[in-house]
């Protein structure tokens, strides 16, 4: 059975994307699933430089004609492989998107999961990777326009006929208004990441900082995403079940939060409650 076709697409630069995209790969392929993660950001392809890899081909070379996807491959951590690409003016010059087709043809021939990293915007290099997907996840901030941006993205999407599974929130801190936000998405909002200034080890947080708030979202996410994936499972989820108070509680915050749930549990502060 040919592999899925998830493309991670935002209509703002610096959302999260590739993040999100780096931390999915690793939640399935810790799952036993094998995935690739493609850097389609032709513009500004960071891919490479977040996992700090150094391909001996580029998926600039391959959309150029000057290289072949296996010659690409490259191991990654996390256990993904991936494509990455170049961030050079040529190099983005000689790349035709249109021969991304091919790349996604050969590739989920070859992998359970193979997952694209987008660039920004509205153009016809974004396109064709939301064309290609068997089903897309919007990111944004909660900043106004990172999320007037991505219902723009949704927009696009749906003219081209692909398939919007739903979206996340990323740097969600506890003044952030979801429920707000979620309003105004025509789209299942599948997770809400908490800003993690504590997480800033190597990606994939899932593997490196896997006690994180923001890793232990991105597993959440990973989770649904399965279902969806594999299962047939329908994206569809309530903000009780994708937010954890506990992700925005300061240390202070959260011992008190554990001495509440210690007493709960022994019947009282003193035990008067057995």
């Amino acid at each position: 059975m040919a592999g899925y076709v998830c493309t991670i697409a935002g209509g703002k630069g610096g959302v999260g994307k590739t993040t999100t995209a780096v931390n999915v790969g690793a939640g399935l392929q810790e799952l036993g699933y094998d995935v690739a993660v493609v850097d389609a950001d032709l513009g500004m392809a960071n891919l490479g430089s977040m996992l700090a890899v150094e391909p001996e081909k580029s998926v600039h070379e391959i959309l150029a004609g000057d290289a072949a996807v296996s010659e690409a491959l490259t191991d990654a951590p996390g256990g993904l492989t991936v494509i990455a690409g170049e961030q050079s003016l040529d190099a983005f010059a000689d790349a035709d998107p249109a021969k991304l087709r091919k790349v996604i043809k050969t590739l989920r021939a070859a992998y359970d999961v193979v997952i694209i990293d987008t660039g920004a915007g509205l153009s016809h290099e974004v396109a064709v990777p939301l064309g290609l997907a068997d089903g897309i996840v919007l990111v944004t901030t909660p900043d106004e326009v990172a999320v007037g941006d991505t219902v723009k993205t949704a927009q696009l999407a749906d003219r081209i006929d692909g398939n919007v599974i739903g979206g996340l929130i990323t740097r969600v801190t506890r003044h952030t208004d979801v429920a707000d936000i979620n309003e105004r998405f025509e789209f299942p909002l599948l997770a809400v990441i908490p800003d993690d200034p504590q997480a800033t080890h190597e990606e994939p947080l899932v593997r490196n900082e896997p006690d994180s708030p923001a890793a232990d979202a991105y597993l959440r996410l990973t989770d649904a995403l399965e279902g969806v994936f594999f299962k047939g499972d329908t994206a569809a989820a309530d903000l009780d079940t994708i937010v954890d108070d506990a992700w925005f509680l300061d240390e202070a915050e959260a011992a008190a939060d554990d001495e509440d749930a210690d007493e709960e549990s022994s019947g009282g502060v003193f035990g008067l409650f057995n």
